[in-house]
């Protein structure tokens, strides 16, 4: 049951294009509305203009599904686009040589968004999509992204509350300071299970251009997927994820942090 709302246009129209997802890529326009939590007709006279703008079209039945015209107009001067053509030739060589599934996920929002994905036809694990989101204290891309973030970004983090996605998500905030001290330390993060109980995130990070020489500027996470069976294999990752790091930091003209990526 939908209750009327006060949410401005923007809003409600936001309302709308999140209630699609990798798994729900059409939708009614019935369940639209039960979805975003909107009136139907105000949702029937939102996804009408959203239609005559391209931002969503219909499908063969007549279900609501996002338009390319969106795909374009977010795709025009996104920062991620810059930071993928930049780092995909990277990320190819990287994962012609460990086999796996690799990411490349950045901060937003309070969380880990990945950008870009190279699949592993061998690699029995499917997570980690493109436009798909994991809290950062747990993931490895996410700790990688905290760790190297300044204090103001840690703190607002570990504010909670920090949900346990499996057993062994950490969600002590002084056990993830430590975490994240760790981190900074060696260069990598790769606790298993915390996000997936089934696979082990190995990720390192990418520095951008801005900040200081103190404290460079973190522009992403670069991870491997590993399957938790396979964990021996993490040694060997860690060089060639390292390798790649330093490719993309130079290519963005970034500056390593002397802390990290060893």
């Amino acid at each position: 049951m939908t209750t009327p709302t006060r949410d401005s246009i923007i809003s409600r129209v936001v309302r709308i294009l999140s209630c699609f997802d990798r798994r729900t890529t059409s939708l009614s326009l019935s369940s639209l509305a039960r979805r975003s939590g909107l009136p139907l007709t105000t949702t029937h006279r939102l996804t009408e203009e959203l239609v005559r703008h391209g931002l969503l079209e219909r499908a063969g039945n007549g279900d609501l599904r996002p338009g390319l015209r969106m795909w374009e107009l977010a795709s025009r001067a996104s920062p991620a686009l810059t930071l993928r053509e930049v780092c995909l030739p990277f990320m190819e060589d990287l994962q012609s040589t460990v086999k796996q599934h690799v990411t490349l996920a950045v901060l937003d929002h309070g969380t880990a968004l990945y950008v870009e994905r190279l699949s592993s036809p061998a690699s029995p694990l499917d997570a980690a999509n493109i436009a798909e989101r994991m809290p950062l204290h747990a993931s490895s891309s996410g700790l990688v992204l905290l760790a190297f973030s300044s204090p103001a970004v840690q703190s607002r983090a570990l504010e909670g509350p920090l949900e346990k996605i499996t057993p062994e998500t950490v969600t002590d905030p002084e056990a993830l300071r430590r975490q994240l001290a760790d981190t900074r330390q060696k260069g990598f993060s790769a606790p298993p299970g915390i996000g997936r109980t089934e696979w082990i995130g190995v990720a390192v990070p990418v520095f951008g251009p801005g900040e200081s020489s103190q404290r460079p500027h973190i522009a992403a996470a670069l991870n491997c997927i590993l399957p938790r069976a396979e964990a021996d294999l993490v040694p060997r990752v860690v060089p060639a994820l390292t390798t790649a790091a330093h490719g993309m930091t130079r290519a963005l003209g970034g500056v390593p942090d002397p802390r990290g990526n060893r």
